[in-house]
């Protein structure tokens, strides 16, 4: 199949009153994995299901492979979803299920059989075929949903929460194999999850959403180094966050946070205006230090007192009060090593390559 591109342009939606999705523009290149994340309520099954046709959007523009299908019927937009709960016949076999759609198509038998059997090798079902839903793990199930949708072939792969009903373990043993199989295929995939952690570890780039607005786009890497505002940096993993105030010199930017309890001058580099932002670092950018020896031009030194600590096996996390408020630190943890006690101080570091400047 020949991957094609999908295209959301100024697309709106309201149930009623309530605004869902608020001027999204997106655009998914040919072939990629592309993830839509964000929490409960963000808009984004909303958005999967409106690119696949049950959902319709009152302005704007979708487009696959650059036809405008937002007035197409989901039957007619050569779209295949998968749902959040695989929605498989329980009375009907592995083969069954999987042959439904193109049943429905009024394919030859043969023809039907043979595509069949080719889906059901692909996902590494062979062998399977008699078996009900019923008797099929978790996974297994996935999978089935999927060759339901590949044989059909579709010219769009739309995932809406797949892996939310296995146990932890085999979330991650499937979520490698879902990505080998889009890319072994090449089809134009989209994603919806909340999970960030799977949607950075599967897809090529991610649109974080909330209250049905795209927030930033990018790739995993670039979306946690870079986030743009204050939702972004905290929905992609831990971050320390703190409101301030920067103004602008000849020698750097100096940020005062009463929340911090001081002034703090940093690289001028890291941002361009003057005004209230948040200064935001990752725990593990974090280094515990001893004594008082100098500091590098441009590193952020702070003072504090361990509050807490949580072993987390690779690593210990503390929580360090400095002025009003917490520091997060996450800390190596090396066999035989003992935690720092509550109560010790410390002197932290932030190199100035770690810090951000994010909008609130």
């Amino acid at each position: 199949m020949t991957p094609v591109s999908v295209e959301i342009r100024n697309v709106a939606l309201s149930f009623g009153a309530t605004r869902v999705l608020r001027d999204i523009t997106l655009s998914v290149a040919p072939g990629e994995f592309f993830a839509l994340l964000g929490p409960s309520g963000s808009g984004k099954s909303t958005l999967l299901r409106l690119i696949a046709g049950f959902n319709r959007n009152q302005s704007g523009q979708v487009l696959v492979a650059g036809r405008d299908v937002s007035a197409v019927p989901p039957w007619q937009r050569d779209v295949g979803m998968v749902f959040q709960s695989y929605a498989l016949w329980p009375h009907m076999t592995v083969a069954e299920n999987v042959a439904f759609g193109l049943e429905e198509r009024r394919l030859p038998s043969e023809e039907i059989r043979r595509k069949v059997a080719a889906v059901l090798e692909l996902v590494e079902l062979t062998g399977l075929e008699k078996r009900r839903p019923g008797q099929l793990s978790g996974g297994q199930q996935q999978r089935v949903a999927i060759a339901r949708t590949l044989a059909i072939e579709p010219q769009v792969l739309l995932l809406d929460e797949p892996l939310s009903n296995l146990d932890a373990k085999l979330r991650v043993q499937t979520r490698h194999e879902l990505k080998k199989l889009q890319k072994r295929l090449g089809i134009t995939t989209i994603f919806v999850t909340h999970d960030q952690e799977e949607a950075m570890t599967t897809c090529d780039r991610i649109a974080v959403m909330d209250q049905g607005v795209i927030q930033q786009v990018g790739t995993p890497m670039e979306l946690f180094d870079h986030p743009v505002n204050r939702f972004v940096a905290r929905f992609l993993g831990s971050v320390n966050l703190f409101p301030g105030r920067v103004r602008l010199e000849s020698g750097g930017a100096r940020f005062a946070s009463a929340a911090l309890g001081g002034e703090f001058l940093l690289p001028r580099e890291l941002v361009t205006r003057d005004g209230d932002i948040d200064l935001a670092f990752r725990p593990h950018a974090v280094r515990l230090v001893d004594g008082a020896g100098a500091t590098p031009a441009g590193t952020l030194a702070l003072g504090g007192e361990v509050e807490a600590s949580e072993f987390l096996g690779e690593f210990m996390r503390y929580e360090i009060r400095v002025g009003q408020v917490m520091v997060t630190a996450d800390a190596p943890h090396l066999r035989g090593s003992a935690p720092l006690a509550v109560g010790t101080p410390v002197r932290m570091t932030v190199a100035r390559e770690e810090l951000r400047f994010v909008a609130s």
